[in-house]
């Protein structure tokens, strides 16, 4: 679920054991959720965090070796990388350890939406509920995320809410890692202020509700542009009788000063 930092006493390539070849690399999501996203206050490390709704996907594959849980967000009228807004859960059932990929960690778009924290919370929650008793690796973080502190514990924090525990081999919080684990042990919440899951049904009645609500401003709008009609009418009128009685008073004027000369 982070990233993975290469240590320096690392063996030589050839000494490394084999990579192990997992299987379903071209699965893709099957079934789908809607999510809301719900409005926030501007951050100032992300910017605005309006309103919006995106698409979690999500697909489960079995086999006597391998389990996998793949998921990844979709962002309407967006594209993003490859890499990002995509999250596996693979369990090896020979040796009873789960690993959470890619290994070039969980990056997210858009920040600070909640959205991480949703997609681990599932992942988490779909291997507990099957392997409590199974072991998640540990694993090294990321030296870039702790160049700025705001990131970091932003990271961490991140990481020990799902019951992850993070320790630092040196006290300018450089050198991190993550613990091996129970899955029992993990916590699969996330932050329901943040975001909301929307059912079928209920998407259906906020579109029902929109619709309603857009008919409703449209009327009111036409009884609006009745008003104005009728205020352009009066104003039309007035200008009529304010020029006739312009036009009058000059006419007076002009004849009592004729009366006047005219004695």
């Amino acid at each position: 679920m982070t990233d993975t930092q290469t240590s320096p006493d690392t063996t030589a390539e050839k000494d490394a054991p084999p990579a192990v070849e997992l299987p379903w690399a071209d699965v893709h999501v099957e079934h789908h959720k809607m999510l809301r996203l719900a409005p926030l206050k501007t951050d100032r490390n992300t910017g605005g965090r309006p309103l919006r709704f995106v698409e979690f996907g999500y697909a489960e594959r079995n086999s006597k070796e391998h389990s996998l849980l793949r998921m990844a967000i979709k962002l309407p009228g967006q594209r993003v990388r490859k890499e990002q807004n995509h999250l596996d859960v693979w369990v090896d059932h020979a040796a009873k350890r789960v690993h959470f990929g890619p290994e070039s960690g969980l990056q997210i778009e858009p920040m600070n939406r909640g959205i991480g924290r949703y997609m681990a919370a599932q992942g988490i929650t779909w291997a507990k509920k099957r392997w409590p008793a199974y072991t998640v690796d540990g694993t090294d973080l990321n030296n870039k995320d702790a160049l700025n502190e705001d990131t970091r514990l932003r990271r961490d924090h991140f990481l020990r809410v799902h019951g992850f525990d993070v320790v630092y081999a040196d006290a300018q919080h450089l050198k991190g890692s993550v613990k091996e684990v129970s899955v029992g042990d993990l916590l699969g919440d996330w932050n329901s202020e943040k975001l909301q899951q929307v059912e079928i049904l209920e998407a259906a009645q906020m579109l029902q509700q929109a619709e309603q609500n857009l008919a409703e401003q449209e009327v009111k709008l036409k009884k609006h542009e009745e008003k104005v009609s009728k205020y352009k009418r009066e104003d039309a009128g007035l200008r009529f009788t304010i020029t006739c009685l312009v036009a009058f008073a000059v006419f007076q004027a002009g004849l009592l000063i004729w009366i006047a000369t005219h004695r």
